[in-house]
């Protein structure tokens, strides 16, 4: 089970319960972190009783229902709803995933929600992302070529190098595998992370980058990269099934092979 940070000298307290409306028979109850920073007050798990026959079968499904009926003063993100955007990731009954993509019929029991772990929460399940964005933006996830591009086309790939990509370019960037690493709790301010190093390694496996060179230098460091211990949460928790830990292990193995 995930731990999450909470405010300094704070505790978690009992909160507000909803009950569902009279005469509901397929109730479920969502208990759901809150917290406000302009309250001054600790914070607190509030329990929301949803009628499951008046509600869509995901999480966020219950989650707008609650917003739009309920409880407006509930905070979180959201876009998409189907699972390409990242915005609604949080935790879910102890596993960072997407609460669009998440079906309630597959919690047993109360339905437990908390911002994702180990980053400031903004409100209630609003986490910070501004360290997370930068050391994204470090690693310049673009592509970096200095020949100009065909004047009669585009960066042409083989099928083959192509192939490369799969399993990196589908990242949404809901960083839930980062936020489910123990390495990154421990080291988040100078260790990347496996969402961002992902990303790295998606434009170093790109046929079509010309600066392969420099990006692996840029990595060459004791806590960027290497704080990472195949402890392998990260494909554990991955909303879209990806393997971020295979990617940091192609990184530190190009590294390796550089030096022979």
């Amino acid at each position: 089970m995930a731990t999450f940070t909470l405010p300094k000298n704070s505790t978690i307290s009992k909160g507000k319960h909803y009950p569902a409306p009279h005469g509901a028979k397929k109730v479920r109850s969502f208990k759901i972190y809150r917290w406000d920073p302009d309250s001054g007050e600790n914070p607190r798990t509030d329990t929301y009783d949803i009628d499951l026959d008046a509600c869509g079968p995901m999480v966020l499904d219950a989650l707008i229902k609650i917003k739009n009926e309920v409880d407006t003063t509930l905070t979180f993100r959201r876009s998409c709803r189907e699972g390409i955007c990242g915005s609604c990731s949080m935790n879910i009954d102890g596993l960072n995933t997407l609460a669009c993509l998440k079906p309630i019929e597959d919690v047993k029991g109360e339905v437990k929600i908390h911002p994702l772990p180990h980053m400031p929460v903004v409100k209630d399940l609003v986490p910070d992302l501004s360290q997370i964005y930068a050391q994204l933006r470090s690693v310049e996830p673009w592509l970096k070529a200095d020949t100009p591009p065909p004047p009669d086309g585009e960066r042409l790939q083989s099928k083959e190098e192509r192939a490369k990509l799969d399993g990196l370019w589908e990242c949404i960037l809901c960083f839930c595998c980062s936020t489910a690493c123990p390495s990154y709790w421990w080291n988040g301010d100078r260790y990347l992370g496996p969402a961002v190093l992902l990303q790295a390694y998606r434009w170093i496996a790109d046929s079509r980058d010309e600066h392969t060179g420099e990006r692996l230098d840029a990595l060459e460091d004791p806590f960027k990269l290497y704080r990472c211990h195949t402890i392998m949460n990260c494909a554990r928790t991955c909303p879209k099934g990806l393997n971020p830990g295979q990617a940091i292990g192609e990184i530190k193995k190009m590294l390796a092979e550089r030096q022979v």
